[in-house]
C-alpha cells in the first residue's frame, strides 16, 4: 500500500461510528430524555474523545511502524479481523429483539454534559481497537504528518457528522421509532460495511 486509502477509511468510520455503543446510545438517550441542546453538549464530548484517540493512533502508530514493518503487517491483519468481527457482531444484534434500550442521564449542566461525554469516548476500549486498526490498514507507513493529519481530519468529519446527527435526528419521537422499527435493517447495513472493509484489505493484500 502506497497511498492512503481514503475509500476504506470512511466506509470503516461510517460503519463503526455510527453503529449503536455507548456514546451514540448516550447522545440518542440525552436528545429524547433532555432535548436536542443536552445531546448536541453530550456529541462535542464525545468527538474531542474521538478527535484525541485518532491523533493519538495516527502519530504514535506512524512513529513505531516507520521502523517495525512486520509489526506493520501483523496490525494490518489485526485490524482487518477486527473489522470482520464487528461485522458478525451487527449480525448478530440484527438477529436480535428489535427492542432499543437507550441509557438515561443525569444532567446538571451543559458543562457537566459535555465532560460526560468525553468520559465515555476516552473509558471506551472501542474507540482505542477502531483508530489502531483504521490507520494501520488505511494508512502506509511512509504517511507524512501532513497526510495524517488529513484523515484526522477526513475522520473526524465524519464523526462530527454521525454524532451531531445522532443528537438531531433522535431529539424527534417519529425518528426514535423508525429506528426501533427498522433495527436488524441498520444493523445489517452495518455488518455489510465492515465485511467489505474486511475482506477488501485481506483481498488486496492476497493479490498484492
Amino acid at each position: 500500500m502506497e497511498e492512503i486509502n481514503y475509500l476504506l477509511i470512511i466506509v470503516s468510520a461510517v460503519a463503526a461510528i455510527a453503529s449503536p455503543g455507548p456514546a451514540t446510545l448516550a447522545i440518542a438517550g440525552a436528545s429524547m430524555n433532555h432535548g436536542r441542546y443536552f445531546g448536541l453538549y453530550l456529541a462535542a464530548g464525545v468527538l474531542t474523545g474521538s478527535l484525541f484517540w485518532s491523533t493519538s493512533a495516527a502519530f504514535g502508530l506512524a512513529a513505531i511502524l516507520h521502523g517495525n514493518a512486520w509489526l506493520f503487517e501483523v496490525l494490518r491483519y489485526c485490524g482487518a479481523f477486527y473489522l470482520l468481527y464487528l461485522a458478525l457482531k451487527s449480525l448478530r444484534s440484527a438477529f436480535n429483539a428489535s427492542t432499543l434500550h437507550l441509557p438515561k442521564m443525569q444532567v446538571t449542566s451543559v458543562k457537566g454534559t459535555y465532560f460526560h461525554g468525553l468520559l465515555i469516548h476516552l473509558t471506551n476500549p472501542k474507540p482505542v481497537l477502531f483508530f489502531g486498526s483504521l490507520f494501520s490498514i488505511g494508512v502506509p507507513a511512509t504517511a507524512n504528518p501532513s497526510e495524517l493529519l488529513s484523515v484526522i481530519l477526513v475522520v473526524g468529519l465524519v464523526s462530527s457528522l454521525v454524532f451531531f446527527g445522532y443528537a438531531f435526528l433522535f431529539s424527534h419521537e417519529r425518528v426514535r421509532q423508525i429506528y426501533l422499527k427498522s433495527k436488524a435493517i441498520f444493523e445489517s447495513v452495518f455488518a455489510l460495511f465492515f465485511g467489505v472493509a474486511s475482506i477488501k484489505l485481506l483481498v488486496s493484500k492476497a493479490g498484492g
